[in-house]
């Protein structure tokens, strides 16, 4: 029985701006006595879950993030021939079944916002809109039996299941996110640089003015950045109300948009999409750990890519060694042209994608 799945990744970029902090520049973080290139989980779950791989690959199994149900109701109530004054009350009372109402500056018209974005899932969805067909067809505003009926308490979206949800108007629906992504981080020391750069004016023929139309700059920073996921694959099941079958397919989407999707910062400016260069898959019932102590003293000089994959497996033994087998099973993928075989004992498995989903699947 396999509880816990838990991916190690390091993935190469060129120079970039993944993930930018309040000054538009690329986020970082202090590890080991180095500053340290980062990207959050929050943006590495937002691209993942909002990719087209993603979506597919769950084929309708998805949430909705979004502020915005009660103006949604609001419009579709208009359109089924309420009023205003009905389709505004009834808003209301739907958006508050999944939290409280943002109040509007007196200047401000009032679309009938939520404070906080809410996970919801497409059953809950569907419910709303179907509702708010109802009442606007019938010219009524809806009863305390409809509003309770349209949360679920385990919604089958994946990405609801896999990264939780908190309702703090209902906290009895909130779900446990059954995947924990650590902060993307450099296994070396890093510095932001910045870009400066100018734009022409086609339409300027340089006869009296030869100074360009726009000048500006932008941060950016290259690396090799180490990458932790851990899977509760028993409560990912417990959370999607027992579908084995769904949750094998959610593990196996969000493995391949891990290896494959990058963030999207600034990708127009700097074309920085990478898949990664090494995976680390571990199964068991162990109690999961980060790797990250590998990099504490940063990865440097030539062959960073190997150096690192190295020390990554090291620390994976010396935690085996001390503390005991940290899984019962483990695969590696590697798209590195240097690395040849792990340097792990016990039962590994080395091949590509596919196999690594063939791995994946199941809980032996």
């Amino acid at each position: 029985m396999s509880h816990f799945i838990q991916l190690h990744l390091l993935t190469a970029y060129p120079p970039s701006n993944l993930n930018r902090d309040d000054l538009g520049r690329p986020k970082t973080a202090f590890m080991g006595g180095a500053r340290r290139l980062r990207v959050s989980s929050q943006s590495l779950k937002r691209n993942w879950r909002t990719s087209d791989l993603f979506e597919s690959a769950v084929d309708g199994h998805k949430g909705t993030r979004t502020k915005r149900l009660g103006k949604q109701v609001f419009d579709r109530m208009i359109n089924a021939g309420a009023n205003e004054k009905l389709a505004g009350a009834s808003a209301e009372k739907i958006a508050s079944v999944f939290g409280k109402l943002r109040k509007a500056d007196k200047n401000e018209k009032h679309e009938y916002e939520i404070e906080q974005l809410v996970h919801v899932g497409p059953e809950e969805l569907a419910a709303v809109e179907n509702l708010a067909d109802t009442l606007g067809a019938e010219k009524r505003e809806p009863s305390d039996d409809e509003l309770e009926a349209l949360l679920e308490r385990r919604p089958t979206a994946v990405d609801v299941a896999l990264f939780g949800r908190m309702l703090a108007a209902a906290p009895s629906y909130n779900v446990e996110a059954a995947c924990q992504v650590a902060h993307a981080i450099t296994v070396h020391a890093a510095e932001v640089e910045d870009d400066y750069f100018t734009a022409v004016d086609d339409l300027n023929t340089g006869d009296e003015d030869r100074g360009a139309a726009h000048i500006g700059e932008a941060g950016f920073a290259a690396g090799l950045f180490y990458l932790y996921l851990c899977i509760d694959r028993d409560l990912l099941i417990e959370n999607l109300q027992g579908n084995s079958a769904l949750a094998d397919r959610a593990i196996a989407a969000l493995v391949e948009s891990a290896v494959k999707i990058s963030p999207k910062g600034k990708q127009n400016s700097f074309g920085s999409r990478a898949h990664a260069s090494y995976l680390l898959a571990e199964k068991g019932d162990q109690q999961p750990r980060s790797l990250s102590a590998a990099f504490l003293q940063p990865v440097n000089g030539e062959g960073q890519a190997v150096k690192a994959i190295e020390k990554l497996e090291r620390q994976a033994q010396a935690f085996d060694d001390a503390y005991g087998p940290g899984a019962d099973r483990r695969f590696v993928l590697s798209a590195t042209p240097e690395y040849e075989k792990p340097a792990l004992e016990g039962d590994v498995t080395q091949g590509n994608l596919q196999a690594l989903q063939a791995f994946l699947q199941g809980d032996d």
